[in-house]
């Protein structure tokens, strides 16, 4: 991801089971509040959400505008505690053939 306008960025989050409380339906509205809200404020939108089994408990995309905006979405909503984000940096194949041209200057330890 470049970090321009309009980058999709992938967050799993966490919950925390000890704020999970309430019935299905009051998780639902908030979990709708949340998305309207959330993915609005670093000037983006959730593109989707999903909720799942096993070790993250919701998947989320978001299109922001870059990176930064990505760091602070998952920052607050980690800080408000209800649920333990993590960010995905995808790339594209533009960018992945970007970077096989870069040249790195690289040796591996006891070369």
């Amino acid at each position: 991801m470049k970090g321009g306008p309009d980058a999709e960025v992938p967050l799993q989050g966490e919950a925390d089971p000890g704020r999970a409380q309430g019935s299905a339906q009051g998780r639902r509205e908030r979990a709708a509040r949340g998305r309207r809200a959330h993915g609005r404020r670093p000037g983006g939108r959730v593109e989707t959400m999903y909720w799942a089994f096993g070790d993250d408990d919701v998947y989320v995309t978001a299109e922001l505008p870059g990176n930064t905006s990505a760091a602070a979405l998952g920052m607050v909503v980690s800080a408000a505690g209800g649920v333990r984000t993590s960010t995905v940096v995808l790339l594209s194949a533009e960018e992945i053939d970007e970077a096989v041209r870069q040249r790195v200057d690289y040796r591996a330890p006891g070369a």
